[in-house]
């Protein structure tokens, strides 16, 4: 069984090599609490169950060997970055919470390592109406 031996971030990915001298690597937009972290706060971490894991105890964080090899393919260019890209003042995590989601989720949108159903992306679209609304209402 492959286990994780060393963990390092370089170039906006987080590395890890194995036992058996494997080395995979994962985009930070995967996990956007470790990308939104600094350099110190991604350092603190520990490995642990049996070396499968990595965990970040003040973010809060935790993840699996598994995830490593996984194909992750990242769309920038995505409507909801488009949206967000437009209006780069818009807080990911206040406008998440105004959604109804964890701000980790609509981040994975933005990034585009995960794609939103219609039914998201309308709610997406809602809420950033209802901003306007509240911002045009303004006296």
């Amino acid at each position: 069984m492959e286990k994780i031996e060393k963990v390092w971030f370089e170039d906006d990915k987080i590395f890890i090599e194995t036992n058996e001298n494997k080395k995979y690597s994962i985009p930070l937009e995967v996990f956007p609490t470790l990308k939104d972290a600094s350099a110190k706060e991604r350092d603190n971490f520990y490995i642990w169950d049996d070396a499968q894991s990595i965990r970040w105890e003040y973010l809060d964080e935790d993840i699996h060997i598994s995830s490593f090899f996984k194909e992750y393919k990242l769309n920038p260019q995505n409507p909801v970055a488009k949206l967000f890209n437009d209006f780069p003042q818009l807080n990911v995590a206040e406008v998440a919470n105004m959604i109804g989601i964890h701000k980790n989720l609509l981040a994975q949108y933005i990034y585009g390592v995960k794609t939103p159903s219609d039914n998201m992306m309308q709610n997406i679209k809602d809420t950033l109406h209802l901003i306007g609304r509240r911002l045009l209402a303004i006296q």
